[in-house]
């Protein structure tokens, strides 16, 4: 088995290395490449157990968390970055495509998935959506928190344009965050509905996956936009904003499992 997920894992950064063709560090990217696939090894695991299933639950992270997240940052706090924004996007949706379907096949093509069998209890459209938006305030708070204390005591003069920008959006820019929060839940959403574990260790695995897909595995390349402090800082910040977002969300979207009753032992019968 460990022979399997090292594969998986290898072959299933490559996609990512297209990405070198233009920018370069192709080692840089295929570590990348790793850190994506190895955040979906236990998807592969106690996920969907079809090559398509698998495909519709890791698609919308990647092409939401990371792709659409990441951008919109990008827009709002990179000088510059809109001059080559919609060429970038389309680059990212098209490698993150592949890198979804190669995953979904390797998962599949190495057996990786696991006959474990726990219900996974779920709740109503109503209450979902309920859910749904508050992960998305949650989001919010972690950003305001953690995105301030970063901001004050790390990357105040990294971004001197930052506070600048937030005040030219005024409320917009809070919505944006809570339109990011909502997206991001929505994303693992379908992770939350198929994984086959337990409520606790399914809000670190959804947790970590949304760290890993919107912030370590992009930030360990190097770029000319962040030194490697910079990249650091931000990978510890967003761990802090993602990982807290994606175990919110499953504890709020995924119900404690109700006790099973134990059954009563039939009365004796006695004769007169």
């Amino acid at each position: 088995m460990e022979s399997r997920v090292a594969l998986y894992c290898l072959l299933g950064g490559l996609p990512v290395t297209i990405a070198s063709l233009g920018a370069g560090h192709f080692a840089w990217w295929w570590l990348s490449g790793i850190l994506f696939a190895a955040a979906f090894v236990p998807v592969a695991f106690f996920g969907p157990r079809t090559a398509l299933g698998q495909f519709a639950v890791i698609v919308p992270v990647l092409l939401i968390v990371t792709v659409l997240c990441t951008w919109s940052e990008g827009l709002i706090f990179v000088p510059g970055f809109s001059q080559h924004a919609v060429r970038d996007l389309f680059g990212s949706v098209v490698t993150y495509l592949v890198l979804a379907g190669v995953l979904a096949v390797l998962a599949q093509a190495l057996k990786l998935s696991h006959s474990v069998e726990i219900p996974v209890p779920h709740r109503s459209l109503i209450g979902a959506t309920i859910m749904v938006l508050l992960s998305g305030f949650a989001y919010v708070l972690y950003y305001l928190i953690f995105g301030a204390i970063t901001y004050q005591f790390f990357t105040k003069g990294y971004f001197p344009e930052a506070e600048q920008a937030v005040g030219r959006l005024g409320l917009w820019f809070w919505a944006i965050q809570l339109a990011r929060g909502i997206l991001m839940t929505l994303a693992v959403v379908p992770v939350i509905r198929t994984l086959r574990m337990k409520r606790w260790h399914s809000a670190v695995v959804v947790g970590l996956i949304i760290w890993i897909a919107g912030g370590l595995a992009p930030l360990v390349v190097p770029n000319p936009i962040m030194g490697a402090t910079q990249r650091f800082i931000h990978i510890v910040e967003i761990f802090t904003q993602n990982f807290s977002l994606g175990f919110t969300a499953v504890l709020l979207l995924r119900p404690r499992p109700k006790p099973v009753a134990k059954s009563q032992p039939a009365p004796a019968t006695g004769h007169a």
